[in-house]
């Protein structure tokens, strides 16, 4: 296509607000002056569509919606952090592209009787970016991010919460969006389990069938700690079922780094040794390790080698009050190492 014509398509859709026609458009025209040599104007097209380091780095506004009679069930997030930004095992950066591209050509799909894949269950330990990875799915579809509030969906009375779950859904159907399930063993548990009244067994009936009834352009998206709780009809409703393990030392290394980058602070020692001095810390620990040695190092202007405040942090760091090791009893009919992603 001409450049001529890219730009009117580029125009039309930043009028129009139509984001993924807009997202195709730029790409195109980045292609194209890729193709005629002019490599610096293609980087800079690339990363003018890319989130700031200040947006990948600040968590999400949230906010309730205010046409929909059912606002305070759910948050809906504009999302800021992209699957670039996120230190991922190759095989499951490469799943979620795959699901990416099959939802931005779902219409080829649809034309050969085939469906986009629209499910996703993220089990794995507290902190190691399931909810992070929702965000970054929703923002590589360009779709908005609509989170479940459990502390408004369950209710009190008999049926509440089945009527208030199939509210939220059919409020999702009316879009293309990525609907989020935080701790989703709160409405999946196994109906099997003896010590569950009636009720959680009519929600669980209740969400599958609500499953089954989304299309294919509302992206489901569950996360879960205790995916052993999960029942076993829930697991058969997801498509792609990913496990996210606590990092290995090359992904702390590389997340270190990132966070050093964006900071514009020097830790004082290479991320391979502060990986090795935190290895079995998860995501989320590792970045409040490096972010309070960034805030210091800022107060006590030392952003460029902040090594005596990182030695400090380490030290403090292997004292910290650590949580006492608890073991979870499984739900009857465990689910096994077959429904997850090794």
């Amino acid at each position: 296509m001409a450049q001529a014509d890219l730009l009117v398509d580029l125009v039309k859709t930043a009028t129009s607000g139509d984001q993924l026609a807009f997202r195709k458009a730029a790409e195109g025209l980045i292609q194209e002056e890729k193709q005629k040599g002019h490599r610096l104007l293609a980087e800079r097209l690339a990363k003018a569509l890319q989130p700031s380091a200040i947006q990948a780095a600040r968590p999400p506004a949230g906010k309730a919606v205010g046409n929909s009679p059912h606002k305070d069930l759910f948050y809906e997030i504009t999302p800021e952090r992209n699957l670039q930004s996120l230190v991922l095992p190759e095989k499951i950066r490469a799943q979620i592209q795959e699901l990416v591209e099959e939802q931005h050509r779902a219409e080829l799909l649809h034309a050969h009787n085939l469906r986009a894949r629209n499910s996703v269950l993220l089990a794995g330990p507290p902190g190691n970016g399931k909810t992070t990875l929702a965000e970054a799915l929703a923002f590589e579809l360009m779709y908005p991010l609509i989170v479940i509030r459990y502390e408004t969906l369950v209710g009190s009375y008999l049926g509440e919460t089945s009527s208030r779950l199939k509210s939220v859904m059919e409020y999702a159907r009316t879009q293309r969006c990525v609907l989020f399930f935080d701790e989703f063993e709160t409405l999946g548990k196994e109906r099997g389990d003896t010590h569950e009244t009636g009720e959680i067994k009519r929600v669980v009936s209740t969400l599958l069938m609500q499953l089954d009834e989304m299309p294919d352009y509302v992206v489901v998206v569950a996360a879960s700690n205790h995916p052993e709780l999960l029942d076993k009809a829930v697991w058969r409703r997801f498509q792609l079922r990913i496990e996210l393990a606590t990092p290995t030392r090359e992904q702390l290394t590389q997340y270190i780094a990132s966070i050093g980058e964006r900071c514009s602070v020097k830790f004082g020692y290479e991320p391979e040794t502060l990986a090795k001095h935190l290895l079995g810390l998860n995501f989320a620990e590792t970045e409040e390790f490096c972010l309070g040695v960034v805030r210091r190092a800022v107060l006590d202007m030392k952003t460029d080698n902040a090594q005596q405040i990182t030695k400090l942090k380490l030290e403090q760091w292997k004292g910290r009050l650590k949580p006492a090791a608890k073991k979870h009893p499984k739900a009857a009919g465990d689910v096994t190492e077959e429904g997850t992603n090794r």
